[in-house]
């Protein structure tokens, strides 16, 4: 933030984007954060050992506090709302809706109450596959069509948003396939930079899906890959951009392939490319996104100028500085970085 003294409140601080967050924040001199999370019994609670924050406070209690005595929490400049269940294979759907949109409901009503600038996570998971656009600019964000109930999570509160006048006040972030330090504990989950280094270093291989569509050859399969230092740099930025309000695409703004991701943990690890193509699980196949590509037109437009991380820059960044030597965002010091142009 540019103001440094800003006091911040980061739900899901623990976790992947929300603790990268914090490690930007404390770049720029920002230490007044009180982080939420739900530490359970994973270990994201290594992201927050290397960071500086204020405070800390478990999300049930955070929702207790905002319904009963909201006073007792003090007033926050900026609430980032990164907390949610990402699993796009849950299938509780009560817990999503307890956890996605019941809670984010009471978090940005109070936060529009306090005057708190309110930046909460929507997700590219609630285009579907597609076939209405990704268009973060859609005046009938109605007529999308998650394909699963994690997207569809998100969905309803970016429909509950626009439907009590919210929207053009806030900020919801349709983050892209985001990877990048600290994403450690997410298991299935985690970007296939982690999973393929992993792979890799073990076996001198990595296994991607075939593709169950014609047109799409094996490994051609398109994503819109974006590394999280970019991705916390573009959130920040409409954090303290007043004018900016809304829903917005994050991500790079192209499309790579598998394989092109692939080729390029191979070559940050110094190894020629070995990939073998394995048949998705069923019970994907009807729920696969085969291309994704974030349209940054209205970020641009809000004034992020910055360049985005070419993606064998960012993997390489990543696989050589964080990957191989283990390491969190925030541990920098203790190892050798290879691009510090990137830190």
């Amino acid at each position: 933030m540019k103001n440094t003294e800003s006091r911040i409140l980061i739900t899901g601080g623990a976790g992947f984007i929300g603790s990268a967050l914090v490690w930007e924040l404390n770049r720029r001199g920002c230490e007044n954060i009180v982080v939420c999370d739900r530490l359970s019994t994973d270990e994201k609670w290594k992201n927050l050992v290397p960071l500086k924050f204020a405070d800390y406070i478990d999300g049930n209690d955070l929702l207790q506090a905002v319904v009963n005595s909201p006073g007792k929490l003090g007033r926050f400049d900026h609430i980032l709302h990164l907390g949610a269940c990402s699993a796009t294979t849950e299938r509780d759907a009560d817990y999503l809706m307890r956890n996605n949109y019941e809670f984010t409901k009471q978090l940005c009503q109070w936060s529009l109450a306090t005057q708190a600038r309110f930046v909460y996570a929507s997700s590219a998971a609630t285009y579907g596959d597609g076939a209405h656009g990704m268009d973060d600019q859609m005046p009938d964000i109605h007529a999308l069509r998650p394909l699963n109930m994690y997207g569809y999570s998100k969905h309803l509160f970016d429909l509950h948003a626009r439907r009590e006048g919210w929207l053009p006040n806030i900020v919801g972030l349709k983050y892209f396939n985001v990877y990048g330090p600290n994403e450690d504990h997410k298991a299935d989950m985690r970007s296939l930079v982690h999973k393929a280094c992993g792979q890799i270093l073990a076996t001198g291989k990595v296994q991607l899906f075939k593709s169950h569509r014609p047109d799409y050859k094996d490994g051609e399969q398109m994503r819109d890959f974006l590394y999280v230092k970019d991705a916390i740099r573009m959130t920040l930025h409409l954090a303290e951009t007043p004018s900016a309000g809304g829903l917005f695409n994050l991500g790079s703004g192209k499309a790579h392939t598998w394989v092109e991701l692939a080729t390029a943990i191979f070559t940050a690890l110094g190894k020629e490319p070995n990939i073998e193509f394995i048949d998705m699980p069923e019970h994907l196949q009807s729920k696969y996104q085969y291309y994704t590509c974030a349209d940054i037109t209205k970020l641009r437009g809000s004034g992020f100028t910055t360049e985005i991380t070419p993606l064998a820059e960012a993997v390489r960044d990543y696989v050589q500085g964080y990957l191989v030597p283990d390491k969190r965002l925030g541990d920098e010091a203790l190892c050798h970085v290879t691009s510090p142009g990137l830190q």
